[in-house]
């Protein structure tokens, strides 16, 4: 299981602390932008962002509660909590991208002029840079260690980066050609994106709370460590799940009935060493089975 002082837990801790300051900055830049230019989709990608910034306050304290150890009362961790935390930050997303497309619908209906055009161009240009190095961050961190919370977040930044290119797009199209209806209608595509992808954070965290299976290939790969170990006859049951940073795989190992009890316990520190080693962070859990007549078993699962 993960170690609350590992490398892994360390980097999570450090994304969520960057994803609340970028998240402080972003509201002041964009409250300067707003007051300065008293453009409407400007006032939206403010909004957005404050939602953003309670959404990262929210999974900071979630991610920390998370790597907390294994306790008496929690023995398995408290790793489920990334997943309420990316619950939570799917509500804010979809309420976000209903808003939009309230907003867009009213833009389209009632076009409004925008003011010192340039100085909004400013500031969204700036957001955006300051965006783009935070998501290419994050997606280091995903990368090295599958946080849920930290993707999820992730998202919530990809969605802002979007909704700073449509105001700039509407921006530029009222300061030079003096267009305004392409504020609502990019409003309305960032929306129903948005509404896409908290779709998708609450299908993945749903299934991590529901205790749902690894992914098949995954399956796999672990069936394939057991069964390469030479004395391995079979294996039986496999049973896995994730919660947070952590796997837990259980599953009953055949083994011949002529060997020792010693022996026995030999092979299965075996075959738990080598799962670990490809999977650090997962606790193993093997019954030993004796199979009678010695053969290769078929595995069920």
């Amino acid at each position: 299981m993960i170690d609350a002082t590992s490398p892994n837990a360390t980097i999570i801790r450090r994304a969520t602390y960057a994803s609340v300051a970028v998240a402080t900055l972003l509201i002041l830049i964009k409250l300067f932008g707003w007051w300065v230019t008293h453009s409407v989709s400007l006032q939206a990608s403010l909004i957005d962002s404050l939602l953003d910034a309670f959404a990262s306050f929210i999974n900071m304290f979630a991610v920390a509660h998370a790597l907390k150890p294994a306790d008496k009362e929690h023995r398995f961790g408290h790793g489920k909590a990334e997943s309420l935390a990316a619950l939570g930050q799917a509500v804010f997303i979809g309420g976000s991208s209903l808003w939009l497309l309230f907003e867009a619908r009213e833009h389209f209906l009632h076009p409004h002029p925008l003011e010192s055009s340039e100085v909004g161009l400013f500031v969204m240009g700036i957001a955006m840079a300051i965006i783009l190095i935070l998501i290419s961050y994050q997606g280091k961190v995903v990368r090295k260690t599958g946080s849920v919370a930290i993707a999820a977040d992730r998202v919530h930044y990809q969605s802002d980066l979007l909704i700073n290119i449509a105001v700039i797009i509407s921006l530029t199209s009222a300061e030079i050609f003096h267009i305004h209806i392409l504020d609502p209608l990019c409003g309305a595509a960032i929306g129903i994106y948005i509404l896409w992808t908290a779709w998708k954070i609450t299908l993945h965290a749903f299934n991590v709370l529901m205790d749902r299976e690894l992914e098949d290939e995954e399956r796999a790969k672990i069936l394939a460590i057991i069964k390469a170990h030479p004395e391995v006859v079979g294996v039986q049951d496999l049973r896995t799940r994730s919660s947070g940073l952590q796997q837990f795989i259980q599953l009953r190992l055949l083994v011949r009935s002529d060997h020792l009890l010693s022996a026995a316990h030999t092979i299965a520190e075996g075959v738990e060493q080598e799962i670990i080693r490809e999977y650090p962070n997962s606790q193993v859990m093997i019954r030993l089975i004796p199979s009678r007549n010695g053969k290769q078993a078929i595995s069920k699962e």
